[in-house]
């Protein structure tokens, strides 16, 4: 077969749309950013100038999508919205494994929605002259086919995962069939150069006629020498938008801040690393300004990557150009930007100059495992090498190829999302797959930074489901628990908890740098002159952190996460009440003869032992407070119950964690609401393997050993060796293999790995979780629960011995109900602890037949059949895998993920593993993957360059004033002036200019504007804003009802206003009506007295101008002053111009 094209529109970087950031009345109601809500998807614009040429970027404006649309923002055509159930996440068009075809959908009552089908594409682009051009990434689906391996889904597999049903059917086939299928439609590209314009926002008439493919296919005629990009050659404050109001712009950076993990407030430790030495503390605060507008930029819209020019725009003075480039660089190679499936800013059209003396040698990457730290890696280094093409080819050199090898035949590592036998798709869109997922499959929330949140709604646009707890629990002979008695179980399951917390390892507190809040919150710069460096006081900024360690409050467990088993951390005291008082306020009855003082100890277990553990230190906390409470075998089975949930999210037995350090990831937990991702995690991992053009991906190439340059100084080169033979040859390798493969040893390294990265190998652990997969033809539970518990019974049912409980607390402890994301009737039970580690050894069908067994006890008024389909997870078992994720061991050190993070020459290191953060979870994978991405990159770039100085026109940054005497003084008056250059002169003006205007509008605001200050003057525009989210939800409520989708929403809401204002009472009309007269009376007063505020403010602005340059007299020469004045419009600093509006206008003196 050949090969099938992407189809594309050939359109020049430079004409690409403009859009400002100006909000149309219909989407007033959305200023939050897209991914806040996942049924709102404003996705705004932002400018972009460079040079004087207006470059435009593809950001696009509120007024374009209705807020439930993000598919149309990546698609370029309307998709249905999902139930509520589903998250509201809307589904792109894309070729993971999906076709586009009519499609039934549940929330139309099962009728065809016809904005799937491929035919009418066109005709919804054509509805919406600002709609964006469609998009579809397309690859040669023989190729997949190839490299995928389209095997059946028991070869598919890990072979230590059992499944029993019908025969099986092929894993990988529907998904090329889909493909194939996909591609066979021609749809307009959504690439970051294409998109279809505006006819009111367009500036550049553009041919938008679909090209051929062997039209694209035809090299340029002549490609240019590559230039390196300088930002203090770039303009300024072309991406401030100038009609949004500072605090709201503000507000904005700030929320982009917090969700790409930074503080919007300080430093990051890689930035003060950076910065330490060349910024002063006055500076903070503007570089805190530019990094926070350019996350703005990305998080606002993360299917266009962020371009130099577009950075530069961020500064809002020339003076800090130096500080946008270095925030540039610093969040581009770290991945806070431009990363995932997105179409990044290309400098591969420079031409690429080959040193012929040399012996030329294209450079290698070799990233080992195709999990989400591979892929991550993979993709990210795809994307850097894309956009530093131009510093490559300065020194001669093409991008190094990249290349992931990949044991298993298939992609994803322990994100599995396993096909079911029955595909009749039921529950979920038809172009989705029915599948279970045998590993990884909570999203642990979407805001406050996680990746995934930018792949999966902002660029892949998949369905989720938001989970809830609305749990409940069983007991273990089938009876339901009250809620009063569980929430005061588990009340005293987390004062044990936080006692025992007591005892872990508090680490000292990270440097922290912070600019001022007030200026960062309102928008604006610092003005003043510099002070001295940040690095100077970096001793008092360790002593401070070294307190902070040692204060009264502290992060303590507030409440467990049943969705994730995660302890909830709030600020608490470190003195605990007496456990007698904390019982009583739970809401427990004392025992008699308890004395109300006595406190638990615990020093016996925490100190007594060498390596204590958690699991010994909270047995013995149960079993003092038997002698405060009369618990039963009940309150028993209920503690352990919560025990087993911790032993879940640590994939350990509670005695195998270190209790100093069990929970050192603890306040870098995500927030929002956990999901799933409806038709399979594993769709994430396709994503990124194939979006924007497809990974060099080789699989079934087991690694058997790997031969690195352990100094990584001399330019030598690694080998592969495969188990199939192959040895391939890389200038540098990313390990990516799980934890649990090094422990094993069954990679082997020459020369072996030096005892610092061994010994972190070997303390840290690496537990297991399993489940069992049970599909039904009908549920029999109750389908809007997400999950429920089951309590179970000790090994001596009723038994108050604690340690009776290990063994069996973690078995068939939880069913998820996944039938809002698989399509099928499904429940994952799962196994977690001491039970995790025995269903390695035992038969399916005992495991069957037990779960059945608790299921019929459960629901013993309905009828619980045999499962259809079964499959059970053996991750231990798997070779490629050991198990499922890390947890700190009794013996573990603080530093040990770091330590895993750590490269030895050129070998480098990722998974989660190494992630000290966010061990345990995919994004955290994925964040280790950007990481290892940001090491190899300055291996081939060198680390970041800090321009000098950083801030031109800024005075000395030593730390301390230097003695002079007067013989010096004589010198240095004898010495020859210094001749200033053009750009220097333009940089200091245009700082002196903005800190004159920073202290205008200190002391009297910014200048008086007549835009936006008119107030609503018709009564029924005032009562549809108003009223517009109720109209809203109406609307879409008789979208899902009707048998078509509507094309004209806004349209419809505005009708449903409409036909509210008529049948409203008159009295409630004539409020409205009296509030428009009042507007009116106030419009008409504000017009009136214009012309005079403006003129007070002017008279004012320049008398406290004059006072500022009297304040400095050296700060202008006599000419630059009287250039200023004739330029404000001002002469001989006594006359007037007749028209002067502040600094904008330049007037002739008609006098």
């Amino acid at each position: 077969m050949a090969p099938l094209r992407k189809l594309t529109r050939d359109v020049p970087s430079t004409k690409r749309r403009k859009i400002d950031d100006s909000v149309s009345t219909d989407t007033t109601q959305n200023m939050v950013s897209w991914f806040t809500s996942p049924f709102k998807n404003p996705l705004k614009a932002r400018n972009s100038t460079a040079g004087g040429i207006s470059k435009p970027s593809v950001r696009y404006n509120d007024a374009m999508f209705e807020s439930n649309n993000l598919a149309s923002v990546a698609a370029g055509i309307k998709t249905p919205n999902t139930s509520a159930s589903n998250g509201g996440g809307n589904r792109i068009v894309e070729t993971l494994a999906h076709s586009i075809e009519p499609r039934k959908d549940s929330s139309t009552g099962g009728k065809y929605d016809q904005s799937f089908s491929p035919n009418v594409v066109e005709a919804s682009n054509s509805q919406r002259d600002d709609s964006p051009t469609a998009a579809m990434q397309t690859t040669d689906a023989s190729d997949i086919s190839s490299r995928m391996g389209s095997t059946t889904s028991k070869a598919s597999v890990p072979s230590s995962h059992t499944s029993t049903g019908p025969p099986s059917i092929k894993v990988e086939t529907r998904d090329n069939e889909n493909l194939l299928h996909t591609l066979q439609t021609r749809v307009p590209s959504m690439s970051s150069s294409s998109s279809q314009l505006s006819a009111v926002k367009s500036t550049t008439p553009i041919d938008l006629r679909p090209q051929k493919p062997e039209e694209l296919a035809k090299p340029a005629k002549a490609s240019p020498r590559a230039k390196r990009i300088h930002f203090n050659e770039l303009r300024p404050r072309t991406s401030i938008p100038h009609n949004l109001p500072p605090e709201e712009f503000a507000e904005q950076s700030i929320h982009a801040a917090f969700s790409s993990r930074l503080s919007p407030f300080a430093l990051h430790q890689d930035e003060y690393r950076l910065l330490r030495d060349h910024i002063c503390h006055l500076h903070v605060t503007a570089y805190l300004n530019i990094r926070n507008r350019i996350l703005r930029l990305w998080v606002r819209n993360p299917l266009v990557g962020v371009t130099p020019e577009e950075a530069a725009g961020c500064a809002a003075s020339s003076r800090w150009l130096n500080l946008a480039e270095v925030a540039y660089e610093l969040l581009l190679r770290n991945g806070y930007i431009n990363f995932g499936c997105v179409e990044v800013p290309d400098t591969s059209h420079l031409k690429v100059r080959v040193y012929k003396s040399k012996r030329y040698r294209r450079k290698t990457i070799v990233v080992v495992g195709a999990g989400m730290a591979g892929l991550g890696c993979a993709r990210q280094l795809e994307a850097l090498f894309r956009q530093y093409h131009y510093r490559l080819a300065l020194v001669g050199e093409e991008p190094p190829k990249v290349i992931v090898l990949e044991g298993r035949n298939r992609i994803g590592g322990r994100v599995y999302s396993h096909p079911l036998h029955n595909q009749n798709v039921a529950l979920i869109p038809e172009h989705a797959r029915c599948t279970a997922e045998m590993g990884a499959h909570i999203i642990t929330g979407f805001d406050h930074g996680n990746p995934l949140n930018m792949i999966i709604r902002g660029q892949l646009a998949l369905h989720y489901h938001s989970l809830t707890d609305n749990s409940t629990l069983y007991d273990s002979d089938g009876q339901l628990i009250g809620k009063e008695q569980d929430d005061i179980v588990q009340k005293l399951f987390n004062d044990i908890l936080d006692r025992a917390s007591v005892y872990r390892h508090r680490a000292a507190g990270p440097i922290v740098v912070e600019g001022n809040k007030k200026l960062i919150e309102a928008a604006r710069d610092p003005q003043g002159e510099a002070d001295a460096i940040i690095g100077a006081t970096e001793q008092d900024r360790i002593e401070k952190a070294a307190r902070a360690g040692s204060d009264e409050l502290e992060d303590v467990p507030g409440g467990m996460d049943k969705l994730t088993g995660k302890a909830h951390m709030v600020t608490g005291s470190r003195k605990k009440a007496a456990p007698a008082e904390a019982a009583k306020a739970m809401g427990w009855k004392l025992a008699s003869n308890v004395l109300a003082s006595r406190d638990l100890n615990l020093d016996a277990v925490a100190r007594g032992m060498e390596d204590p553990t958690l699991g010994a230190a909270m047995d013995e906390a149960v079993k003092q407070y038997q002698f405060l409470l009369d618990l039963s075998p009940q309150d028993m089975r209920l503690i352990n119950w919560h025990y087993a949930n911790l032993e879940y999210a640590n994939a350990a037995n509670l005695s195998q964690l270190s209790l100093s350090g069990w929970d050192q990831d603890t306040g870098n937990e995500f927030e929002g609401q956990h999901a799933q991702v409806v038709g399979g995690y594993q769709q994430v991992a396709r994503g990124i393997l194939q979006y924007p053009s497809q990974l060099d991906l080789r699989t079934r190439k087991a690694v058997r050993q790997v031969a690195y340059d352990p100094d990584g100084r001399h330019g030598g080169t690694a080998r592969i060796h495969c188990e199939d033979g192959e040895v391939i040859d890389a200038d540098r390798i990313v390990l990516t293999t799980p934890l649990g493969i090094l422990k094993e040893g069954s990679v082997t390294f020459d020369p072996p790995l030096p005892n610092w990265k061994l010994e972190p190998i070997n303390r840290l652990g690496f537990g297991t979780l399993n489940k069992i997969v049970l599909v039904y033809d009908k549920p029999f539970w109750d389908v809007e629960q997400d999950m429920f518990g089951l309590l179970r019974e000790s090994d001596f049912p009723g038994s108050l011995d604690q340690e009776d409980y290990v063994k069996s607390r973690g078995k068939f402890y939880l069913f998820w109900n996944c039938i809002k994301t698989s399509g099928r009737p499904v429940l994952i039970a799962l196994m977690a602890g001491e039970a995790a580690v025995q269903a390695e050894s035992t038969d399916d069908a005992e495991l069957v037949t037990g779960v059945t067994k608790e299921l019929r006890r459960m629901f013993k008024d309905t009828r619980v059949p045999l499962p259809s389909e079964t499959i059970v997870t053996r991750w231990g078992n798997d070779r490629f895998a050991r198990g499922t994720y890390s947890y700190v061991g009794p013996t573990s050190l603080p530093g040990d993920y770091d330590a895993m993070a750590q490269a030895v020459g050129n070998l480098h290191f990722a998974g989660e593993a190494t992630c000290g953060t966010y061990p345990a979870t995919v994004h955290g994978a994925f964040i280790s993957g950007l990481r290892a991405a940001a090491e190899v990159i300055e291996e081939f770039l060198g680390p970041i360059e800090v321009p000098q100085p950083l801030v031109p026109g800024a005075i000395s940054l030593d730390s301390s004033p230097k003695k002079t005497n007067q013989k010096r003084k004589a010198v240095e008056a004898q010495e020859a002036p210094v001749v200033e250059t053009e750009a220097a002169k333009g940089a200091r003006l245009d700082a002196l200019e903005r800190d004159i205007l920073d202290t205008i509008w200190a002391e009297i605001g910014p200048q008086p504007s007549q835009v936006g200050s008119k107030k609503g003057s018709n009564p029924f525009l005032l009562y549809s804003m108003e009223k517009w989210d109720e109209c809203k939800r109406k609307a879409s409520e008789l979208r899902r009802a009707s048998d078509h989708n509507s094309k004209k929403y806004t349209n419809d809401i505005r009708s449903l206003a409409a036909q509210m204002w008529k049948k409203e009472p008159e009295e409630l009309k004539r409020a409205f009506k009296e509030k428009t007269t009042i507007n009116r009376q106030a419009n008409l007063e504000n017009t009136a007295t214009f012309d005079v505020r403006l003129a007070s403010w002017n008279e004012r602005a320049l008398e406290i101008r004059r006072k500022y340059l009297e304040d400095r007299p050296n700060a202008l020469s006599a000419e630059e002053e009287q250039s200023m004045w004739r330029q404000l419009g001002v002469y001989d600093q006594g006359r007037k111009a007749k028209k002067m509006s502040g600094y904008a206008l330049k007037t002739e003196n008609k006098d």
